[in-house]
């Protein structure tokens, strides 16, 4: 029997790259639907969403994070679906090696993939907020992930079933890996030559990767409390 599949993608003003996007993930043949969360856009990304053909558009009256945005997405969207696969809307024409996430889903070899990116192009942070998910998978797991972090991510229907999806901001990726681990499904790594909006070196990119740390920590001590 034919997997039915599903996208969902998130986005909060992402009108530069949300139609590209878009268009590039409709040419992938084995996925059957396309939601796009509107976690509360000020810009045109809505707009833009609204005319492309075969979209359905999920939006939200507030900025509710990503982890909100994706519970929103996946309970609309899981009775419908075999397989899930997250993606980021500003992929551009790089999401069509979405595929490379579906395939081992799809063959039964995995219950998860994560989509490993190449090396970025511009000097970004000094890499805290990459090794802290790291340690704090491999502390709650045992299991040891490079991609701890990476948004574009496929599932089999079970796993969504399996996990509570209540994140908040930064902390949704690294939560649903712990999760994901800890209830014993199998997550592989899949390398992409995905490319999307990278932060640099200046006073914002800073700022947003001092955000993400101060989650991540957060949600790591709150674990620990709560075991």
């Amino acid at each position: 029997m034919k997997k039915r599949i599903s996208a969902i993608i998130p986005v909060f003003n992402e009108e530069k790259k949300i139609e590209e996007t878009l268009l590039e993930i409709k040419k992938i043949d084995v996925i059957s639907k396309i939601y796009v969360v509107n976690d509360g856009s000020t810009d045109n990304t809505a707009e833009i969403t609204s005319k492309i053909n075969g979209i359905v558009l999920i939006n939200c009256l507030s900025n509710n994070g990503k982890g909100a945005a994706l519970k929103m997405g996946v309970k609309i969207a899981l009775e419908e679906s075999d397989i899930i696969i997250f993606l980021d809307g500003d992929l551009g024409k790089t999401v069509r090696e979405a595929n490379k996430l579906l395939e081992p889903i799809i063959s039964n070899t995995t219950d998860v993939t994560i989509a490993k990116f190449p090396p970025a192009k511009k000097k970004g942070g000094l890499g805290f907020v990459k090794k802290l998910a790291k340690y704090g998978v491999y502390y709650y797991t045992g299991k040891k992930l490079d991609t701890v972090l990476s948004g574009q991510r496929a599932f089999k229907k079970s796993v969504l079933k399996s996990i509570s999806l209540d994140y908040r901001g930064f902390e949704v990726e690294l939560g649903m890996t712990i999760e994901i681990l800890k209830k014993g499904f199998i997550i592989k790594e899949v390398d992409v030559n995905m490319v999307h909006n990278e932060t640099g070196r200046d006073l914002q990119g800073f700022i947003h990767r001092g955000k993400q740390f101060k989650a991540i920590l957060y949600k790591l001590l709150t674990l620990k409390t709560s075991l």
